[in-house]
């Protein structure tokens, strides 16, 4: 199991080489807002995990295993983002989603799926819901 940190380190190496980007330590310490070391040992550690391979100096490559993993936590930041957006909290969407993405089990996370998806496809219910926090936030 990886550490939020790692976890953190393979998802902005996953976003980059989507984007046809090379993976450089520099892009992902300036986006996690982190030092180049601890980057360098963050990708020590998905290198000897096997989510990719890396030699300093040398090109950074995700390998299947890192590909998998990093579908995974893009689409599990983008789950908590959208449920975020439709209870209508008041906050900054992505470092709350950031805050969650690492405590919430994986059937948490299905589960929160579910109901982002429920309310998509039932808007009405998404309006009466939108409704009642109006409502009850008037009362609080």
């Amino acid at each position: 199991m990886l550490s939020p940190s790692s976890e953190d380190y393979l998802e902005e190496a996953y976003r980059l080489s989507v984007n046809n980007k090379d993976i450089r330590i520099k892009d992902i310490a300036d986006c996690l807002n982190v030092s180049m070391p601890s980057v360098v040992k963050g990708l020590r550690k998905l290198n000897r995990l096997g989510y990719i391979v890396y030699k300093p100096y040398e090109k950074i490559e995700l390998t299947d295993r890192g590909k998998v993993k990093g579908v995974f936590l893009v689409e599990r930041n983008k789950i908590l983002r959208d449920f975020i957006e439709i209870i209508g909290s008041d906050c900054d969407i992505e470092q709350e989603a950031e805050a969650m993405e690492h405590y919430l089990t994986i059937s948490t996370i299905k589960a929160i799926e579910k109901l982002v998806k429920f309310f998509s496809e039932n808007e009405d219910l998404l309006l009466e819901f939108s409704n009642f926090k109006t409502e009850s936030e008037l009362h609080d």
